[in-house]
């Protein structure tokens, strides 16, 4: 029995999606569990898999489009079975409008002929036979007729231009590999090497000097992350703090795990972070109309950046894991998340998120807040740098921390409370111990 195929809404806050692309043609054979079509999500690429065996009868949207949920994209059923019915349900004209092309090369007589705007090339059967006869490329001429049609008088002009030129063998041939068109350079005399060789040239440098713009759709990811950074920004007062941190012992603590475990500072820092911020529920609080909501657990976020865009994969119940755990935790959503293998329950949920810069030697930023969340840590480059000691300056590794905090739940005291605290466990890593 043919049955409609719909797209899924994979998470509650997924409205639509963007189909990327089809695994399968129409009249294809299907399989129960077969990749049958690709969607881009909220931050997210997803694979859809056929629910039946079947033969995909009909693509009803085609790649590229947006679909709201469980909206019909497809059709599945068996090869002759007949889906009139399924198909007057659905608002086909419609739809075929939409996936009708507007730009299609138009064939003249088993030739292949440029497009103009409107997807033909308008031109009179009279030159159109005159043009083919002498080989002509037809987009190369210019319609004098209405509408910018192509006329006979057209075409005989523009092959008594080309008769009338005189070129030297060598500069034909030249012209020919550097696809230059020879009646575009006016020269009274017979046109040589060197006349193909400054015309290519000029051509070229015009190329370069020509300011050009490209208009790009964005992709859902950059669109979602566009809307939620502006939701932010507008929605939460934000207040910025920055801190300096002596990561001395920080490294000496990655110099004696070193045999047991590759741990980063970023490990390092989501661990006694998501300790702390048990002693500082507000900034792992949330605002919810009226209302606070205090946690007694965090679930760590952390930014990792995509080529198109940001993903903040989440590591749950973070403040009950011991060091190594979250460091396999990280390593493993961070690859995932480069390879669009995450799912939706692995990317929300987050209480509090940290984002770090210092590999790319940022020494100060300001994070936004990832809503509904009250507060964001920004981590910095490790900078040997010289500061005062017992009276003595000394060369020590520092690192400025950056924290934005939604002022609405987070007092400035509060804030500069959490930092003092971060800075006093990252500072002495064995406090944790105690």
């Amino acid at each position: 029995m043919a049955n409609k195929i719909i797209m899924p809404k994979l998470g509650l806050t997924m409205k639509e999606g963007k189909i990327i692309k089809w695994y399968k043609k129409e009249n294809e054979g299907v399989k129960a569990g077969e990749k049958l079509f690709s969607i881009e999500t909220d931050k997210l690429t997803n694979d859809v898999e056929a629910k039946e065996d079947g033969v995909l009868r009909k693509v009803i949207r085609d790649e590229g489009e947006v679909v709201p949920c469980l909206e019909p994209v497809g059709i599945i059923g068996s090869a002759d079975e007949d889906i009139s019915a399924l198909l007057s349900e659905i608002d086909l004209p419609q739809v075929e409008k939409e996936k009708k092309k507007e730009d299609k090369d138009v064939a003249v007589e088993g030739k292949r002929i440029e497009t103009k705007r409107d997807g033909r090339v308008r031109i009179s059967p009279v030159a159109k036979k005159l043009a083919l006869e002498h080989n002509i490329d037809i987009s190369e001429i210019v319609g004098s007729g209405p509408n910018g049609r192509i006329v006979l008088e057209d075409v005989e002009k523009y092959i008594e231009k080309k008769e009338k030129i005189k070129t030297t063998p060598a500069a034909a041939k030249l012209a020919k590999e550097l696809d230059v068109d020879i009646s575009q350079i006016d020269k009274a005399d017979r046109i040589r090497k060197e006349d193909i060789y400054k015309f290519h040239r000029g051509r070229r440098l015009s190329e370069i000097a020509e300011a050009k713009e490209e208009r790009i759709p964005m992709s859902t990811m950059r669109k979602i992350i566009a809307e939620r950074m502006l939701d932010s920004w507008s929605k939460a007062p934000a207040v910025h703090f920055d801190i300096r941190v002596d990561t001395t012992r920080m490294k000496e603590l990655r110099q004696q795990l070193k045999p047991v475990a590759n741990i980063t500072y970023t490990d390092i820092l989501v661990a006694i972070t998501s300790r702390v911020l048990l002693q500082f529920p507000l900034l792992n609080g949330t605002i919810d109309g009226e209302d606070l909501i205090i946690r007694n657990y965090v679930n760590m976020g952390v930014a990792v950046a995509l080529e198109d865009g940001l993903l903040v994969p989440v590591v749950k119940h973070s403040h009950m894991k011991g060091l190594k755990e979250i460091s396999d935790e990280i390593k493993d959503l961070s690859y995932r998340a480069r390879n669009n293998q995450l799912t939706t329950d692995e990317i929300s949920g987050g209480t509090f998120t940290i984002t770090n810069l210092g590999m790319f030697g940022i020494e100060s930023f300001t994070p936004i807040i990832n809503q509904p969340e009250s507060a964001i840590l920004g981590v910095n480059a490790i900078v040997d740098t010289p500061v005062v000691e017992n009276g003595n300056i000394v060369v020590r590794s520092m690192m400025n921390l950056s924290l934005t905090a939604d002022h609405r739940i987070i007092d400035g005291a509060v804030a500069a409370q959490f930092l003092a605290k971060l800075k006093e466990y990252l500072e002495n890593p064995a406090l944790l111990l105690l």
